[in-house]
């Protein structure tokens, strides 16, 4: 099982901002190790975003995203108090999910 995600969510506004990093060394599969052999690629393919249960962001990343990737998205109609959850899958079929609270602006 992968480290946990760091995740925050954040009511500025009228809008919630979700930044997530995640914890993964994503191989791109290209690269070689010091006896010259390639490294297998190892890379998160799915990534779902859920407000309440209910999906607002898929993603379907490949082998080019960089080692412990960063996203940030914006959700509309959030309100302090609502449950975010982010879950990834990779190519060796590794999960992680992780979840948050919608906090109020400070």
């Amino acid at each position: 099982m992968a480290d946990p995600m760091k995740l925050q969510a954040r009511i500025v506004v009228s809008e919630t901002t979700v930044r997530v990093l995640m914890a993964h060394e994503m191989e791109t599969g290209q690269r070689k190790d010091s006896s010259g052999k390639p490294i297998p690629a190892w890379f998160i393919q799915n990534v779902v975003a859920q407000l309440n249960g209910r999906t607002v962001l898929n993603a379907y990343w490949g082998p080019s995203v960089s080692k412990n990737p960063f996203l940030m998205f914006k959700i509309k109609g959030a309100k302090a108090g609502d449950k975010v959850t982010v879950s990834w899958v990779d190519n060796h079929g590794d999960k992680r999910s992780d979840e948050t609270v919608v906090a109020a602006a400070a």
